[in-house]
């Protein structure tokens, strides 16, 4: 038998599985072959190798093992309040056991004269360490019973209520891997398998379902997270290898006219991490290869001043430059920064958005397209195909997230010849796990520091006890002339409530301020109706903006001087450093006070902490990792981008490090892995298929 055939069999052929089973596993795990089931992980071990003496087990404990015989039992209550209440005792002392379900069959069937084996969780009731419906088996000696990890597999409400638990999935399992040991196959070669000695695919997949000891199971899980971080690597860093053939790149050597920059017209000396992104570029853009390239850098860690320097040494060597905003009011304000410094060089720049009229459109068409206009910065209209460079060689997109993937192919296509070099930047901070698995296929740079004499913003919890200390901190600032924010969260399910809050906190405002003008900002206002409000608070005419999160990412107000953030504890670690960014723009020292209620979640305590504690926005999203998951900050859990069966990236960086350096190592040396050592990684690669069960993967 080959196989593919094998791990594509039936589930319905396995010993144990009844078409009751089978109909549940299909409808309720997506399972229908034995490779499905195979690579079907526990989340979790429960350590059966030690036996607790009664009298040693306390209620703090998570769960506890024992063994003990029962010396009565009696049935209490009547109708659906009945239960079985048992004491069972061992040499050391006795617990009581309460049972709440299975009164009848229990009744019959539990003997006082047998020992048996209980596993469960502890508690205290009245004094009395108890355990309520504890697993049990009549214990059959030390060397049967009790002695093992029992792996707990993710299920859901229905297969518990069907009795489909993860004993019943590992005994699946074990009668699967009695008859899959001839056809597990290896994956890895020998050499990376002895360089970071990881155990077998065969001891691996054995001992993941079936751990024989911890250090087993150690074993396992490491060799299983390093293939799948290792295969995962191999194919983003191939792409980006093969985009890097496919697509060559205009070479741009020229850096003339960025010297004069720098001599002549630099208004800041620029921080090693905005020099060190800047050689990253200029290296990509004289290798004659298209450069795709993803720019991270904090709230006002200056992305702007590097994206008009990579402009520089397109135009330098007779190309153009665009750059796309997500909205108007960004596109304006990157226009307004960019031709400051343009005008110094006597560079042409325009902007182009939607509001931009037809008949002054037909001029800018003209000098696209005879090269006479420089750089174009704008919204979505740059997609438009009456828009047409002469020789476009630089792309800029800011907050790429914002962008569907069809939309930005359409700015590729704007130059025939090449595609343009791309720069993609984020103001969102990654962390350096997801990164690698997200964006493998992007060359990354990282901006990790501030400009000089940016002040860190002071972060400070209240509760809502403390408002009217809050309302004469904002009067203060007021008094100097400051400007203020004040951000109310919105959750979509409940639109309603949240515009409730809002306008009574817009009306709380206006009483607290009755001489200040106030602004006011929410999704259900027309997008016209926005940008007029943003634009007033941007010219200083409101004060106060009373705003939901729809104050747009990136917008510079300097004169900004406190966030307030309400109910602070309803928004995620990412959305509240995002917000907080809004201000500590200008020179003046700026605040972010976040309030919530005396109630807050541990999670939320964390959160809260974090934030006050630091302003490193790339700090904050490791721990929003550990917190939320890879899925919950990059929304990749809609996408699918990141498809882990068992690694977890926010614990095993260091295993993605290393696997991602060996397939780095592997590709760079035989980069369609021709070689004779490398045959089962080729052959793995062509297995492995998109969109169904990857077995491959596994067997």
């Amino acid at each position: 038998m080959s196989l593919v055939p094998f791990f594509d069999t039936d589930l319905a052929k396995l010993r144990g599985m009844t078409p009751a089973k089978l109909t549940l596993l299909q409808t309720e795990l997506g399972m229908f072959t034995y490779g499905d089931l195979i690579q079907y992980f526990p989340f979790r071990y429960e350590d059966r190798t030690v036996v607790h003496p009664i009298a040693s087990i306390t209620d703090e404990m998570d769960h506890a093992q024992f063994v003990g015989r029962i010396r009565f039992k009696e049935k209490i209550g009547a109708g659906h309040r009945q239960r079985i209440v048992a004491q069972v005792c061992d040499a050391t002392g006795c617990i009581e056991i309460v049972w709440f379900q299975g009164v009848k069959w229990l009744e019959k069937s539990l003997n006082t004269g047998v020992d048996y084996l209980f596993y469960g969780k502890p508690t205290s009731f009245n004094g009395t360490i108890q355990m309520t419906h504890p697993e049990m088996e009549v214990y059959k000696g030390e060397q049967a019973s009790g002695k093992y990890f029992q792996p707990v597999y993710p299920l859901t409400e229905k297969l518990r209520k069907k009795y489909i638990d993860s004993k019943a999935i590992a005994t699946l399992q074990k009668n699967l891997l009695e008859i899959a040991f001839p056809y597990i196959r290896e994956t890895l070669p020998g050499d990376v398998t002895s360089q970071f000695k990881l155990i077998s695919k065969q001891e691996a997949l054995y001992h993941i379902h079936l751990p024989q000891s911890e250090t087993w199971l150690h074993q396992a899980r490491r060799r299983l997270k390093f293939e799948e971080l290792f295969y995962n690597q191999l194919r983003l860093i191939k792409q980006n290898l093969i985009r890097k053939v496919a697509f060559p790149g205009q070479v741009f050597s020229s850096a003339a006219l960025l010297t004069t920059f720098y001599q002549e017209h630099m208004p800041f000396e620029l921080t090693n991490a905005q020099k060190q992104v800047i050689r990253e570029i200029f290296a990509d853009m004289r290798s004659g290869k298209q450069m795709n390239r993803l720019l991270q850098g904090d709230v006002g860690s200056g992305k702007t001043i590097v994206a008009f320097i990579s402009m520089l040494l397109a135009i330098d060597n007779g190309a153009q430059a665009c750059l796309m905003a997500p909205t108007e009011i960004l596109a304006d304000q990157h226009y307004q920064g960019l031709k400051q410094f343009a005008d110094l060089l006597g560079i042409t720049i325009a902007k182009l958005t939607g509001s931009v009229k037809k008949k002054d459109r037909v001029g800018l068409h003209e000098d696209l397209q005879s090269g006479k206009l420089q750089i174009l910065v704008g919204t979505h209209a740059l997609f438009e195909d009456s828009v047409q460079f002469k020789n476009l060689g630089m792309c800029i997109i800011d907050e790429q997230h914002r962008f569907g993937v069809a939309q930005r192919a359409k700015l590729w296509d704007k130059n025939k010849t090449f595609h343009p070099h791309i720069l993609v930047m984020t103001a969102t901070p990654i962390p350096r796990t997801l990164a690698m698995t997200l964006y493998g296929d992007l060359d990354i740079s990282i901006i990790n520091e501030l400009p000089v004499g940016r002040k860190p913003i002071q972060t400070t919890h209240r509760y809502d006890t403390h408002r009217l200390q809050v309302f004469a901190f904002i009067q203060s600032e007021l008094s100097k002339g400051r400007q203020i924010y004040i951000v109310y969260p919105l959750i979509e399910e409940s639109e309603k409530m949240d515009f409730k809050d809002l306008m009574d906190g817009y009306e709380s405002i206006s009483r607290a301020f009755p001489e200040v003008p106030l602004g006011i900002l929410h999704g259900k206002m027309k997008p016209a109706d926005k940008d007029i409000e943003m634009a007033r608070f941007v010219k200083n005419e409101t004060k106060i903006m009373v705003a939901t999160t729809v104050i747009e990412v990136g917008v510079n107000v300097p004169n900004a001087s406190i966030m307030v953030i309400e109910s602070a504890e309803r928004f995620g670690l990412s959305q509240l450093h995002q917000l907080r960014g809004r201000v500590g723009r200008g020179a003046e020292q700026s605040y972010c006070i976040l309030m919530t209620g005396f109630k807050i979640s541990a999670d939320t305590k964390k959160r809260i902490e974090t934030m006050v504690k630091t302003n490193n926005g790339f700090e904050i999203a490791e721990v929003d990792l550990q917190l939320r998951g890879p899925g919950d900050i990059s929304g990749t859990r809609q996408s699918g981008a990141i498809d882990l069966m068992i690694a977890d990236l926010a614990k095993d960086g260091e295993i993605l490090k290393v696997a991602r350096e060996t397939a780095q190592k592997i590709l760079e040396e035989d980069p369609n892995l021709e070689k004779s050592e490398y045959a089962m990684i080729r052959e793995q690669v062509r297995t492995q298929r998109k969109d169904t069960t990857n077995w491959a993967r596994i067997s």
